[in-house]
C-alpha cells in the first residue's frame, strides 16, 4: 500500500510539471513572431540562434523531460504494485 501511495504521487507530481509547462507555452505562443516547426514544441524547447537572431522560446526543455520521467516512473511503480503476486 505504502509503494502504491508513493507511486501515486510521483506520477501525479511529473503529470503536474509536465501540463504545467505546456500550458505556459500554449500561453506565451500569440507573442512569439517566429519559429520552426511545431509553435508548441519551439516554446518549450527552442532552437539554434542564428547570428544576431533573438530566440524567442522559454527554454523548458529539461523541466519537461524531467516530468515525463516521473510520470512514466510513478507508472511503472504503479503498474509494478498492480501485477504483484503477495495479494494472491
Amino acid at each position: 500500500m505504502k509503494r502504491t501511495v508513493i507511486g501515486g504521487f510521483i506520477m501525479l507530481g511529473g503529470l503536474f510539471t509536465t501540463l504545467t509547462k505546456i500550458v505556459v507555452a500554449s500561453i506565451y505562443i500569440p507573442s512569439m513572431t517566429s519559429w520552426s516547426g511545431s509553435q508548441l514544441w519551439y516554446a518549450i524547447f527552442g532552437g539554434k540562434q542564428y547570428g544576431n537572431e533573438v530566440v524567442q522560446s522559454l527554454f523548458l526543455g529539461f523541466p519537461f523531460v524531467v516530468g515525463l520521467l516521473l510520470s512514466v516512473l510513478g507508472l511503472a511503480i504503479l503498474v509494478m504494485e498492480y501485477f504483484d503476486k503477495s495479494f494472491f
